[in-house]
């Protein structure tokens, strides 16, 4: 699991760079991403949907913040939470890390059949929904 993860990674940061996709790295990208599906969320929510932990998502988001990528505002009903909206640089990027990330699948998902697809899909779900049952009893 480990080394798929390690050489997606440098595959997928590879396909953003040969994209001419300078704006963010792979790691932004899952930030990115979520923010994409649901945009304006507090930065606990988004550290849930990432798996990041708070404190590297803080140092994360304040560069993001400096490539323009995302702005933090206050909560209007809790000053002290903070929200997390994208910007319209992000916006504009979410095609091309669409269109990367439909690329990523293909090589993935290469030589399987649709069913092995489905199968394999239904499996890793299984696997998050154990770990997510896990996590939450500890």
């Amino acid at each position: 699991m480990t080394q798929i993860t390690q050489i997606s990674g440098r595959i997928f940061e590879k396909m953003l760079t040969n994209a001419g996709v300078e704006e963010f790295n792979g790691a932004q990208g899952r930030i990115l991403y979520v923010l994409w599906q649901e945009d304006d969320i507090s930065i606990v929510e988004l550290s849930r949907k990432t798996s990041l932990a708070k404190t590297t998502l803080t140092s994360m988001l304040e560069r993001m913040e400096q490539a323009n990528l995302i702005k933090r505002v206050s909560d209007q009903m809790d000053k002290r939470k903070i929200r997390i909206s994208l910007t319209d640089t992000a916006r504009k990027l979410n095609d091309e890390y669409n269109k990367i990330s439909q690329e990523m699948n293909d090589v993935y998902y290469a030589d399987f059949s649709e069913a092995e697809v489905r199968a394999f899909e239904k499996d890793l779900q299984k696997i998050l929904s154990n770990l997510i049952e896990k996590e939450q009893k500890l």
